[in-house]
């Protein structure tokens, strides 16, 4: 599924474009209002996310001219606007959800997904099996061997990002970004506290261990 990303702040776009790549989408990113413009116009996306401050032509007035075209494309706003008025604006102009900034990846690939489901586009897959760990991402209920685990909301971000990548060693860096968002300190040791208690969750009382820490690289989600 193809998804446009309308965002002139390059550390941003290449965060979002980056964890929606690796969340299985194709992305295309546009740094200014008219070329997001021309892109939704022309490109037959499945959805796009669009900030509202854009050169050129802010967000909102990008989303207006898309509508005005009978382009249906769901919407995403992202913006650093945090009142309800704002918010009002920016469905009231024709986006379909609002994400204000800063924010974890996690939330955004939530609701872009949500979006794609009210869309009636392909559906996302909505639960993650691993053996015999599963992650329902609709009801947000997590079960090993058939019992419910108790997560927090970024234990559960955590959790779902292994899944993601089962066998794949993630970084502390990569694990910020996702469940923390762009604006995290690198230097902060909160992964290693939310991955002692999610491994305490998740493995506790279960064999085979599941969350494992691969020294001086990060940690993986595998059996054994």
């Amino acid at each position: 599924m193809r998804i446009l990303v309308a965002e002139d702040d390059t550390v941003i776009a290449d965060f979002v474009a980056q964890g929606l790549r690796e969340a299985g989408f194709v992305v295309e990113v546009a740094a200014t209002g008219p070329a997001g413009l021309r892109q939704a116009i022309g490109g037959g996306y499945d959805a796009a996310v669009i900030d509202v401050m854009l050169p050129g032509m802010d967000g909102l007035a990008l989303i207006e001219a898309l509508r005005a075209k009978k382009v249906q494309t769901p919407v995403l706003i992202l913006s650093a606007r945090h009142t309800v008025d704002d918010r009002v604006k920016g469905l009231q102009a024709g986006g379909d959800d609002y994400l204000t900034k800063p924010f974890a990846f996690a939330e955004l690939l939530a609701r872009v997904q949500a979006l794609l489901r009210r869309s009636g586009g392909t559906p996302e897959p909505t639960r993650l099996v691993v053996a015999d760990l599963s992650l329902d991402l609709l009801s947000r209920q997590v079960e090993r061997a058939g019992l419910e685990l108790d997560l927090r909301p970024r234990e559960f971000a955590l959790l779902e990002y292994l899944m993601r990548h089962p066998g794949r060693v993630l970084s502390k860096t990569m694990i910020l970004s996702q469940v923390w968002g762009y604006s995290f300190d690198p230097g902060t040791n909160v992964v290693d506290v939310l991955v002692s208690r999610l491994r305490d969750k998740v493995d506790d009382g279960f064999t085979p261990k599941m969350i494992h820490t691969v020294r001086g690289a990060g940690y993986v989600l595998k059996l054994g």
